[in-house]
């Protein structure tokens, strides 16, 4: 589990420099369609006082539960148009939020990075249609991270940065392609984001995944936040509340570049 059920986005830094009038709307659950015909829900959420890029919202394993939902209020309240996208609509089905009892491990096994990618552009593809942005970044979260990563590699997505959070980069656990050796075909500035603490992602494997994107030859920025978890942003926020005020920073300042 990569937060816990009540758990909650942690809150913009107080001392964040936002657009005037910055604010957003309570996300609206809605659905997108990717080519291949599947439909799958997402959370969208526009701010009154939009910045580019819109965030598309890559979340964990659990897909589009509450958490994910309120973080691209999050997003929109700092002044980015938001979308959180469940990748499980091929496996799982049904569309609405998640619940916080649902088996998800077995979808996050079964699902297809290259689909997901499909269904982060059917995401780009509801923001442009309802006018909201013509420039996209890609954020994601551990399992979301991982996607995220590969999303740096696609040159068939309208993105222009990407953020991960605590991406697994061996790819092992998740069955999908080694987000630390894709990397080196990067094509956008990538922000890592990662717990010193996390055992599932080992200080060896954020060493091949910077040399990488050195390979690549793309901008990119690699945080590692001492004693920090996996899951530090979600699930031990309050606990780590200074490394999550800081990756709040970290993400925005990027996204802002």
């Amino acid at each position: 589990m990569c937060h816990a059920d009540d758990s909650n986005p942690p809150p913009l830094p107080d001392d964040l420099a936002l657009p005037p009038l910055a604010g957003g709307a309570a996300a609206e659950i809605t659905t997108a369609t990717s080519d291949d015909g599947t439909m799958f829900s997402v959370a969208l959420a526009l701010s009154s006082q939009p910045r580019e890029p819109a965030v598309v919202i890559v979340p964990d394993v659990r897909g589009l539960y509450r958490f994910y939902a309120e973080l691209a209020e999050r997003f929109a309240a700092a002044g980015h148009h938001a979308i959180a996208i469940d990748p499980f609509g091929r496996t799982a089905g049904a569309l609405g939020e998640r619940a916080n009892d649902w088996d998800y491990w077995q979808h996050a096994l079964d699902s297809d990075p290259r689909t997901v990618q499909e269904d982060i552009a059917a995401a780009c593809d509801v923001l442009a249609a309802r006018g909201a942005a013509r420039r996209f970044a890609v954020v994601g979260f551990c399992y979301g991270g991982s996607q995220a990563f590969l999303a740096a590699t696609n040159p068939d997505l309208p993105i222009e940065r990407v953020v991960g959070f605590y991406g697994g980069l061996n790819g092992e656990k998740l069955q999908m392609p080694a987000a630390r050796d894709e990397i080196a075909r990067a094509r956008v500035p990538v922000l890592g984001l990662f717990g010193g603490a996390d055992q599932s992602i080992p200080e060896a494997d954020r060493a091949r995944f910077a040399e990488n994107l050195r390979t690549a030859g793309v901008d990119h920025e690699i945080h590692v936040y001492p004693g920090a978890p996996h899951s530090f942003f979600d699930r031990k926020q309050e606990e780590f509340a200074d490394a999550s005020a800081d990756a709040w920073r970290r993400t925005l300042t990027f996204l802002a570049d």
